[in-house]
C-alpha cells in the first residue's frame, strides 16, 4: 500500500532538513537528537516506576546503561537488554528513551538500555563486541534486575543487527525482538531500490553508516556484521518486525525466513504503509502507535512462553 498519510507531514519536515549523509558524525548525532529528544513532549513518554543510571560490561571496558523498572508490585520479571538503532554512528540512551519505556511498560519487564560505542571513533567490531559483552554481563545479573531467569534482547535497525549478533553468541537468551533489523550488508535486495529515497532512511545514508562503521578491509560477510550469514540453528525464538516502505525490509524478512528454515520459532510481521523508524513515530501517527503496541504484544507472548 502507499505511504500511510499520517506520516506525510513528518517526512516533509525531515526532507526540509539537511540530509544526514552530508553531515559529519558529530553533526549527525546532534541532528538525530533534535529529531528525537528535543522534539518530543516528555509527558508523552510511557510511565515506568523508576529509571536508574548504571554501567554494564563492554568489549573494552564499562559502558553507560540505564535500567527501567515497570510500575506494579515487586515480582519476578523478565529482563530485556535494549540495543538502540542509529546506523552504529548516531543514537544513544536518550534518543531511545521512548522505546525503552514502551518496552518496559508494555512487557512488564525490566529493560536495560545499553550505550555501546559508536563509529567512526570505535569502528567494527566494537559495537558487536559491546553487545555480546553487555548481554553476557546482564545474564549474570538477572537476580538483581528482573529477578527471573528469563532474558530477552531487543533492538531496532543497527540495534536489531546487534541483538541478532548477541543472540548468536550468548547462551541463555529466551527470546529476541528484531525491529527492522540490518542483517546482510552484502546482499542485494529489491527494497533497497524500491524504498531507497523519500522514506526517511535512504540509500546514501545506508552507505554513509557502513562506511563509518566498517573500515576498508572489513570482511562484510562476517556474521558479526551480517548475521544472516551466521549459524542460525538453535537460536532463541524471535519476533522480527519490518516496515513495507523500508529499504531494510527484504533483508529483515530474509533473516526471519532463514531462522524459520533453521528450525527457530519466528513471528514475522511487515506493517503496511509504514517506514523505517516507525517505533519512535507514535506521536505522529496512530498507525505507528498501533504497530508499536502490536510489536510489544507479540514479544510479550514470547517472553511469557519462556517463563
Amino acid at each position: 500500500m502507499p505511504l500511510h498519510p499520517e506520516l506525510a507531514p513528518l517526512l516533509a519536515l525531515i526532507d526540509a532538513g539537511i540530509p544526514m549523509h552530508t553531515l559529519s558524525p558529530v553533526e549527525a548525532r546532534a541532528s538525530f537528537r533534535r529529531l528525537t529528544v528535543e522534539s518530543r513532549d516528555p509527558a508523552s513518554l510511557p510511565e515506568v516506576a523508576s529509571v536508574e543510571e548504571t554501567t554494564v560490561a563492554g568489549g573494552a571496558g564499562e559502558l553507560p546503561a540505564r535500567i527501567y523498572r515497570p510500575v506494579g508490585e515487586d515480582a519476578a520479571r523478565a529482563t530485556v537488554v535494549l540495543l538502540h538503532g542509529g546506523g552504529y554512528v548516531v543514537g544513544d540512551l536518550d534518543t531511545h528513551e521512548g522505546m525503552a519505556r514502551a518496552l518496559c511498560a508494555g512487557l512488564d519487564a525490566v529493560v536495560v538500555s545499553v550505550d555501546y560505542r559508536l563509529a567512526p571513533e570505535a569502528p567494527y567490531p566494537a559495537a558487536a563486541q559491546d553487545a555480546i559483552a553487555a548481554v553476557t554481563d546482564v545474564r549474570g545479573r538477572l537476580g538483581e534486575l528482573g529477578g527471573s531467569d528469563v532474558l530477552g534482547v531487543a533492538g531496532d535497525s543497527a540495534g536489531g543487527n546487534l541483538a541478532a549478533v548477541a543472540s548468536q553468541h550468548v547462551d541463555g537468551i529466551a527470546a529476541q525482538l528484531l525491529v527492522y533489523p540490518a542483517t546482510d550488508v552484502l546482499g542485494e535486495y529489491p527494497s533497497r531500490t524500491e524504498n531507497g529515497s523519500g522514506f526517511f532512511l535512504d540509500t546514501p545514508t545506508l552507505g554513509w553508516f557502513i562506511d563509518h562503521y566498517a573500515p576498508p578491509g572489513t570482511d562484510l560477510a562476517e556474521p558479526t556484521i551480517s548475521p544472516l550469514r551466521g549459524k542460525l540453528d538453535g537460536l532463541p525464538p524471535a519476533v522480527v518486525v519490518t516496515a513495507e516502505l523500508d529499504p531494510l525490509r527484504d533483508e529483515g524478512n530474509a533473516y526471519a525466513h532463514a531462522l524459520a528454515e533453521a528450525g527457530v520459532t519466528v513471528d514475522l510481521v511487515t506493517y503496511p504503509g509504514l517506514i523505517h523508524g516507525f517505533f519512535d513515530m507514535g506521536a505522529w501517527s496512530p498507525a505507528c502507535q498501533q504497530a508499536i503496541d502490536d510489536t510489544i504484544a507479540r514479544f510479550a507472548r514470547l517472553l511469557s512462553a519462556a517463563r
